[in-house]
């Protein structure tokens, strides 16, 4: 079975923090990526929301997200971002191999993944939108990723 990560790049929101440690415990995924500025356990706020996910959800810090994703594609994982954009296509179009790891960038809350991250990545996909409203709170977005790409195998 492949494994399954998740990267929060520049993440404000100790709330968004702790609500993605507890849904990646919740969908199975295994570890993730902390990176930049984004909030790091032990914290109150994110111990709040994530109901104790962050004590047993393996993470670490990384400084550079252009580095992390590199070492991730080195060690054979394939890195995938969660952006509207023109290169995205829809999630649920999205093929994995049982043998493939997976790591999926979410993006900061204001900025969303950068241009330049999406050309680095495998990959780029998004959530189709139905609404008035273009984009999900990142916390949400990331729930709904996860579960698509942990069901993607059958």
């Amino acid at each position: 079975m492949p494994q399954f990560s998740l990267v929060l790049p520049n993440i404000r929101s100790c709330h968004n923090v702790g609500a993605m440690f507890r849904t990646a415990d919740v969908f199975g995924f295994e570890k993730l990526y902390l990176v930049g500025y984004t909030a790091q356990p032990p914290k109150p706020q994110i111990d709040k929301v994530s109901l104790g996910a962050e004590q047993w959800v393996s993470w670490e810090h990384a400084e550079d997200l252009e580095k992390l994703i590199r070492e991730l594609q080195k060690d054979g994982t394939k890195v995938i971002a969660l952006e509207k954009s023109e290169m995205s296509t829809d999630i649920r179009d999205f093929q994995i191999r049982e043998e493939e790891n997976i790591a999926l960038v979410v993006g900061n809350e204001v900025t969303g993944v950068a241009p330049e991250i999406q050309q680095l990545c495998d990959g780029v996909v998004h959530i189709p939108m139905y609404g008035k409203k273009e984009s999900l709170n990142v916390s949400i977005a990331a729930g709904v990723a996860m579960y698509i790409l942990k069901h993607a195998l059958g």
